[in-house]
């Protein structure tokens, strides 16, 4: 009788996250996702050539070299501390709890938002696939099919991280690989690769091509995601670094040369290029391809599904993190039984996107993409900002901080400060003049609550300075 009282009264044991679950194919897949290579050349790039001109390639790889930057301090930091909290985790054990929850902050509403604007370009994209069969979708219609895709998505994630990372990093290869032989065609029938006016760079104006560089900083996002799985991953001191620092430099490096290939293949026709709503579809056609845009339509939904499977793989585990260590509802850090994914925090993060992607409809598609992509930079820029000045401070406390990484901390911090400072200043056209200071009521509203939670409970807050997860 006593035994079986005794294991009556034992408390079932919590469910963890699948520990070494990802090999490093599929924590590359959850970078590589999140950045979504192939949505720049299907839509990103519009806006970069746009303002850059014939500089459109050199914005892409002045960023490409601010990003690497970047994801340096990200494989640090991810190297000496494996956690599922990433940005939380880093900044908090350095510059305190309230820094932390500021971090983590940031990057759910980054991650949530960018979700929320690659749903929106899926009913874009899928608009344009059918209307290439003489189908015109309304807009209701396409509301539904979109909250359909965010099904999908969330119950992708909710299953399995091993099998929604392989499915990311499967989808890429395909829609990255389709642009690529695409752009090839495109390169044979102009019958070279040399643009003297591209390559003449003396004729660019310096000016716009480092305003574009906010807009190519937002092609790069999601590049640290792997971060976030640390506790997923296998052997996460070698996989996240190699994961985070490879997606950056492959995408920039990709980045480049579609840009200088796009705009070599509409003919230097920058203006053309930067009004264009189907821009890599454009590019195809002036080459006499226009068969193809079918195709890469096609591969832009495949990558916005990776891309947006990836983002709430991510937010959820900074929600499970965060709930983890009770800066919010407990239950966002619960694990299901079964599946060993934060479930209560992923079907959080699906309803969030699909209730605020509805929100914005009333916007257009187009220029609701738009809000929410610019919304999602605000909260990279900020984490980032802060991921580059805790590295020498992080190696300080153990005497390993060298001149580099001062060097690397000051280069990555003054570009982000830059893209904030282009974000106001010259000020930009209704609604985006008032983008950043929404966000910024964002952070306060969370500031103010973690400040509300530090002086009720300082011993939990505190608690993120010690090895919280074991």
């Amino acid at each position: 009788m006593s035994a079986t009282s005794d294991t009556i009264a034992t408390p079932k044991p919590s469910a963890r996250l699948r520990s070494g679950a990802l090999n490093l194919m599929e924590t590359v897949g959850q970078s590589l996702a999140t950045i979504g290579p192939t949505l720049t050349p299907a839509l990103n790039v519009t806006v970069v050539a746009g303002l850059a001109g014939l500089g459109c390639w050199l914005s892409y790889f002045i960023g490409t070299l601010g990003v690497v930057i970047v994801a340096a301090s990200v494989a640090i930091l991810a190297a000496r501390h494996p956690e599922a909290g990433s940005y939380f985790v880093y900044i908090g054990r350095n510059f305190g709890p309230l820094a932390g929850a500021l971090a983590g902050w940031a990057m759910i509403s980054a991650y949530l938002f960018t979700a929320i604007a690659v749903s929106l370009s899926f009913a874009i994209f899928l608009g344009d696939l059918v209307a290439v069969f003489g189908i015109k979708l309304n807009t209701f219609t396409t509301a539904l099919l979109m909250m359909v895709f965010v099904g999908a998505v969330t119950y992708a994630a909710y299953r399995d991280v091993k099998l929604s990372s392989r499915v990311g990093l499967i989808l890429e290869i395909i829609s990255i690989s389709i642009m690529v032989v695409i752009i090839a065609l495109v390169v044979r029938v102009k019958g070279s690769v040399f643009d003297p006016a591209q390559l003449d760079i003396g004729r660019f104006k310096y000016g716009a091509v480092f305003s574009a560089l906010p807009f190519v900083i937002f092609s790069f996002v999601g590049f640290e995601s792997s971060a976030t799985l640390a506790k997923e991953s296998a052997n996460p001191r070698r996989n996240i670094p190699l994961s985070v620092i490879g997606c950056a430099a492959f995408a920039g490096v990709f980045f480049t040369l579609m840009a200088y290939l796009m705009v070599f293949g509409i003919g230097d026709d920058t203006a053309k290029l930067g009004a264009s709503s189907a821009p890599f579809g454009d590019v195809a056609a002036t080459a006499g391809l226009g068969w193809t845009t079918m195709v890469v339509y096609f591969a832009a939904i495949i990558s916005v599904f990776a891309c947006c499977l990836a983002c709430v793989n991510a937010a959820s585990r900074l929600l499970f993190s965060m709930g983890k260590y009770q800066f919010l509802h407990r239950s966002m850090g619960l694990v299901h039984d079964t599946h060993r994914t934060p479930h209560r925090a992923i079907l959080l993060c699906g309803l969030i996107v699909a209730a605020m992607a509805l929100a914005l409809l009333p916007a257009g598609f187009l220029d609701a993409f738009g809000y929410a992509g610019t919304l999602a930079s605000f909260g990279f820029v900020v984490a980032y900002f802060g991921l580059c000045i805790v590295v020498p401070v992080d190696l300080n406390k153990t005497q390993e901080m060298k001149s580099r990484h001062v060097v690397m901390a000051v280069a990555g911090a003054a570009l982000m400060l830059f893209v904030v400072i282009g974000s106001v200043y010259p000020v930009p056209a209704y609604p985006y003049n008032i983008l950043p200071y929404l966000f910024f009521a964002y952070m306060m509203v969370g500031a103010i609550w973690f400040a509300i939670l530090k002086s009720k409970s300082p011993q939990t807050l505190a608690s993120i300075q010690h090895d919280m997860e074991g």
